[in-house]
């Protein structure tokens, strides 16, 4: 049935709850004849008659557009109020299934834009969660609905960061390129930035460094024309990145410096933490000899994240830069103990996190002289690394595994992961 047969229904329904004819509740400001129209669904009323005849009928106008009552909406606002707060405060389990609970109420079928909402709602939740393939589902039948232009572009940008994580690189440049390629898409916005940012991600993650850093420049200037902080901080963070796959650690400290700067006057908790956590890792990277100051931006970074709706992903981040951190410090059985929690935080699905912690766990056992150990966790990393795609970031595992294996003595095995590494990077 079209809206239109609806609305007519709901009023007729009620029309003879209460009594009335068409004639009646027509007078005197309507014809009965248009009432009919109406009820059959071959007219639509303008928003004045609807609420015009709401009242004549003594009920809410929300239930003759909507089918919902007034109290039935409240609930459903209030219900989804309690859903996105329990996220923001990183209660994903209970914030998933007061989602999911919702998206199951039958008042939610003619209220697209809410039904909309909720489903993303559950989505991020989702993700939250560690189930990324559950994630993507759910972000996939909602791409299939008709949408707002901004919705749509924020559907895109999470399905895209979804696909990264769990390393299906490919469909993540596919998804945004699709927006981002289109001819009718819209002008630059700060939601249209982030997408972006998360497809240069992916092009970074898939080594393809000229098209990530042609990318990086463009996006840099739609964010000093539009001058936002959200939009300087998603393509300042990102270009950060690509200057470092460049090898220029300095200009990637200075412009993730930027982003950071911005993200701690007007940012949300959760995208603080995963700054400040992102930033340490670099700075980690660039400057070695600044681990004590990393170490402590990890440690602080991690306390926040544990009180938002960070995801498990995160989480795993987190724990696993902690563990480098700790390894660059020398405290090995520190080090072991973090990655090790963050390779039981990863997501089944990011196959990449799962070999990163297995390789961090193999340089700890390897600075402790227990080689037995570091061996079987470099087996680990390579039955992760294996069934995966080729990718700038599967190279730099491939190749930081074979040193552990010369470390151990296993030349045979390090000359086929120095193999790999070459293959995945395209050489």
């Amino acid at each position: 049935m079209t809206t239109s047969d609806l609305v007519g229904l709901r009023i007729k329904t009620v029309r003879r709850q209460r009594g009335l004819s068409q004639a009646q509740l027509a007078h005197p400001e309507l014809s009965d004849s248009y009432v009919s129209l109406i009820e059959s669904g071959k007219r639509t009323p303008t928003p004045a008659v609807l609420e015009l005849l709401a009242q004549k009928l003594d009920c809410s106008l929300s239930y003759l557009v909507n089918g919902v009552t007034a109290e039935q909406m409240e609930d459903i606002e209030l219900a989804l109020g309690y859903a996105r707060l329990a996220l923001e405060n990183g209660e994903v389990t209970e914030a998933r299934t007061r989602f999911a609970e919702l998206l199951a109420d039958n008042n939610l079928t003619g209220l697209t834009s809410l039904r909309q909402d909720v489903q993303f709602g559950l989505a991020l939740a989702t993700e939250a969660s560690g189930d990324l393939a559950g994630a993507a589902e759910i972000l996939c039948r909602l791409r299939e609905d008709e949408l707002p232009s901004e919705r749509q572009i924020e559907v895109a940008s999470a399905l895209v960061r979804v696909y990264k994580v769990s390393d299906r690189l490919t469909e993540a440049v596919e998804v945004g390129e699709a927006v981002l390629g289109s001819p009718s898409r819209p002008s630059w916005s700060d939601s249209l930035i982030e997408l972006g940012a998360n497809l240069l991600a992916a092009y970074l993650y898939r080594g393809d460094l000229l098209r990530a850093r042609q990318y990086a420049a463009e996006l840099l200037n739609a964010a000093d024309a539009l001058g936002t902080p959200r939009s300087t901080v998603a393509a300042s963070w990102n270009a950060s990145l690509v200057a470092l796959a460049m090898g220029q650690g300095e200009e990637a400290l200075a412009l993730a410096e930027r982003a950071l700067a911005v993200q701690s006057e007007t940012g949300q908790p959760r995208n603080l933490a995963r700054m400040r956590l992102a930033y340490a890792a670099l700075l980690l990277r660039v400057r070695p000899q600044a681990s004590g100051e990393a170490r402590e931006m990890v440690l602080r970074a991690n306390q926040e994240l544990s009180e938002t709706s960070a995801s498990t992903f995160d989480k795993a981040h987190g724990l696993m830069e902690l563990a480098r951190s700790e390894i660059v410090a020398g405290r090995l059985e520190e080090a072991l103990e973090h990655a090790a929690m963050g390779r039981d935080e990863a997501p089944g699905t990011a196959r990449a996190a799962g070999a990163e912690s297995h390789l961090l766990l193999s340089r700890a056992y390897i600075g402790l002289g227990r080689l037995e150990s570091a061996a079987g966790e470099i087996d680990a990393v390579r039955a992760w690394l294996s069934p995966m795609p080729d990718s700038s970031k599967v190279a730099s595992t491939w190749y930081a595994a074979a040193e552990g294996m010369e470390q151990l003595g296993d030349m045979e095995g390090a000359v086929g992961a120095y193999q790999r590494a070459l293959a995945s990077a395209g050489l």
